[in-house]
């Protein structure tokens, strides 16, 4: 028996009592569907929101009297800082796909359901419009919606131990043990549950890439280029998408190898099972290093005697659907990256005789 991916249904074993807001920073446009949809949950709903801290310390809200009451029921966090995994319902984004992302890095464990409002740039991965918000939540909070399980890497990243160990984002770090650092003898150990890709790339060197890729302990490839994407099926539409690659339902459990520009004729993007593992390192022969990035963040340099592990995570990213998984996929492709579109070739002319 085949499972029918649009039959996954969101249900609640009890009433859903909190939600995390998500907020694009740095955005104007959001500030007032974000007060609106606050104003909504607290006063119709009475549920409990969460905001993360330096959402709030935006001037245009910080300075609005008339939200101050809605802003002081507020529950606040940060970053890195404050663990609220076990305190979260289900999630309401507002902004682009990064916001979905984002909110994915924030689980590093099971992640609650996730409301993605389309307010950003692109959007493939938000498919709610914001103007009737308070009935499609209300059919969310009631338990009445579409899911699609979007499956994560599982990545682990072994560093050999170095007296400076260059980190997230290029910045250096002295003995400082970051809260997802474990320690082995003369080892660094890092983990990260990757919603799109993990990206493997030359960094600021003039030379090609020169990294191994072995598939469950043996080595399927070299890769000799810019460098290699390892994505999920929701990632095949984002970097893989412009590397060349086949675009994948988020249903299939799969996960696709794609090279960046490689300096071969016959390298083609290959997808393997979701249960496999992935490892990649430097070859022995490497010029140079390697970077890699993880949806985009936490970029840090890999050396030789490093290793990446990828495989599949066990704790899916459930995002709920606008209408069914396989009807928004292909909205998606089409409002988004406008799959298949042409100017459509002109039927033959009836003849009069005829």
């Amino acid at each position: 028996h085949i499972q029918d991916p649009a039959s996954q249904r969101l249900t609640w074993n009890k009433p859903p009592k909190s939600v995390l807001v998500i907020k694009k920073i740095r955005d104007a446009s959001l500030l007032q569907p974000f007060k609106e949809l606050c104003v909504y949950l607290t006063e119709e709903n009475n549920m409990i929101v969460y905001v993360e801290k330096k959402v709030l310390e935006d001037p245009a809200i910080a300075n609005d009297e008339n939200f101050g009451p809605v802003k002081k029921k507020f529950c606040t966090f940060r970053e890195d800082y404050d663990d609220i995994s076990n305190q979260i319902d289900f999630i309401i984004c507002l902004g682009g796909d990064g916001t979905l992302l984002y909110a994915s890095s924030l689980f590093q464990g099971s992640v609650p359901p996730v409301m993605a409002f389309h307010l950003g740039s692109l959007g493939f991965l938000t498919p709610f419009n914001f103007e009737n918000f308070q009935s499609q939540v209300t059919q969310v909070i009631e338990g009445n919606a579409a899911l699609v399980l979007r499956s994560r890497l599982k990545v682990k990243v072994v560093k050999e131990h170095r007296e400076k160990t260059s980190v997230q984002n290029g910045i250096e770090e002295n003995g400082v043990v970051s809260a997802n650092l474990e320690k082995e003898v003369g080892k660094q150990i890092m983990q990260y549950q990757v919603l799109n890709e993990v990206v493997v790339d030359r960094g600021p060197s003039s030379y090609l890439s020169n990294v191994d890729v072995f598939l469950d302990g043996h080595l399927i490839t070299t890769v000799q280029g810019d460098g290699v994407i390892v994505s999920t099926p929701t990632g095949s539409t984002a970097y893989a998408a412009a590397a060349g690659a086949s675009m994948i339902h988020p249903n299939v459990p799969a996960i696709m190898i794609t090279p960046i520009c490689p300096h071969s004729l016959s390298f083609r993007p290959i997808v393997v099972p979701a249960g496999v593992e992935l490892k990649i390192m430097l070859s022995p022969d490497a010029r140079n290093t390697a970077w890699v990035s993880f949806d985009g963040r936490k970029r840090q340099e890999i050396c030789h005697g490093d290793s990446i592990s990828i495989t599949t995570s066990c704790y899916p990213l459930p995002s709920i659907c606008c209408r069914e998984p396989v009807s928004d996929w292909f909205e998606s492709l089409a409002e988004c990256l406008h799959w298949n579109v042409r100017k459509k070739q002109n039927n033959f002319a009836v003849e009069e005789e005829e």
